[in-house]
């Protein structure tokens, strides 16, 4: 369950979680090997699921894949195109109050670390998550204004650089642990991975 606020603080049941999904065959281009389309597919669709037991969330992708989000619970918009930041922008201009921008490659996230992150993300007005390698983010959270975002290279930087503070969080959390190759997927503890993964890692 979402833990109470500060007094004066948006509640960790405030925040609405934005997560961009690419639903093509591209999707998760480095990820190369067995069952590649249906991977991408099962760790979007985990990372999804366990968000929702955080938050409201909002998934932005294309219309082939946008039946499977709405079946767990999510809220779809459509991909305008353009790439990760046009995703991303036309997810926050869809939502008000709190919101932070959850990539869609964390097969290993569980609901009560996106809670706590949320939790840390109320004292600031602009906060990001470092993945487990420290030069990129898995998520960004924003207050009240929308800031600017930076995902890709060396994005830990850039966003510190933007005025975001780290949340301080342990590297072996499911939050930090995204996947962009199948090397990375199979570090991670199976009875770590969401169902959908774990299936299809089982069979690796």
């Amino acid at each position: 369950m979402p833990r109470a606020s500060r007094p004066g603080a948006p509640n960790v049941a405030d925040f609405s979680v934005v997560v961009p999904v690419k639903g093509t065959p591209a999707g998760k281009s480095r990820l190369v090997g067995p069952f590649h389309a249906e991977l991408a597919a099962a760790i979007a669709l985990d990372t999804v699921s366990a968000a929702l037991g955080a938050a409201s969330v909002l998934v932005v992708t294309s219309d082939s894949v946008a039946a499977d989000f709405q079946a767990l619970g999510a809220g779809v918009i459509a991909d305008p195109g353009g790439g990760l930041q046009a995703a991303i922008a036309a997810g926050l201009s869809a939502v008000q109050g709190p919101v932070a921008v959850l990539l869609g490659d964390l097969p290993s996230l569980a609901a009560e670390e996106l809670v706590d992150a949320l939790a840390l993300a109320e004292r600031h007005p602009l906060s990001f998550v470092p993945d487990a390698e420290g030069t990129g983010t898995s998520m960004v959270a924003m207050l009240g204004r929308r800031g600017q975002t930076a995902f890709g290279v060396d994005s830990r930087a850039a966003h510190a650089a933007l005025g975001y503070v780290e949340l301080a969080l342990p590297v072996a959390s499911g939050l930090r642990r995204d996947v962009d190759t199948l090397e990375q997927l199979l570090a991670l503890p199976l009875d770590r991975l969401g169902p959908r993964t774990a299936a299809l890692r089982a069979r690796l």
